[in-house]
């Protein structure tokens, strides 16, 4: 099981899902505009703890496009595991949206 803490929360998940999954299943605020396909950046989180190493190619190459490298993360690109605290960056609360956008899928993309 894995760990994730948002600012007082904490919640456990399984190892293995998709971080904006597990965020917004367990009632964080956070934005995934483009359905969790690394194409749009709102699902940016900033780790505070246990942040993993690894880092697929389509979070690095949009995060190096974006000018965003070292500075977040994105939840659609990255799997629970271990320990995890993060703090949410784009927010539907901080914006004119609705809604957070389309739901992502279970299974990573792209």
């Amino acid at each position: 099981m894995a760990q994730i803490n948002v600012g007082e929360e904490s919640f456990e998940v399984a190892d293995g899902i998709r971080l904006v999954l597990a965020l917004e299943d367990n009632g964080v605020d956070i934005l995934h505009r483009c359905g969790g396909n690394a194409g749009c950046t709102t699902c940016q989180v900033r780790f505070v703890d246990g942040e993993p190493e690894s880092m697929r190619d389509a979070e690095r190459d949009l995060l190096e496009k974006r000018d965003l490298m070292g500075s977040v993360r994105l939840s659609c690109q990255i799997l629970t595991a271990g320990t995890m605290a993060v703090e949410p960056v784009m927010t539907v609360s901080g914006t004119d949206f609705d809604d957070a956008g389309g739901r992502p899928t279970d299974e990573m993309a792209p």
